[in-house]
């Protein structure tokens, strides 16, 4: 009855990812390649928890 008030954690992750990865280019383009690594790294472990998410609600789906 009130699913349309909880909210989506895929969305929520797949919006933090796409701000990690802009803030990693914004890094890179400024020189500061140790932090654009760092916000690549933390991308790629918010990308896994995307997959991991996907992969649990089609599972759930069948």
């Amino acid at each position: 009855m009130f699913s349309i008030f909880k909210s989506n954690p895929l969305k929520k992750l797949n919006k933090q990812y796409s701000a990690k990865l802009e803030q990693a280019m914004h890094s890179q383009r400024n020189g500061d390649i140790r932090r654009y690594s760092h916000l690549t790294f933390e991308a790629e472990q918010l990308l896994k928890q995307i997959e991991k998410l996907e992969k649990q609600q089609t599972k759930t789906d069948n």
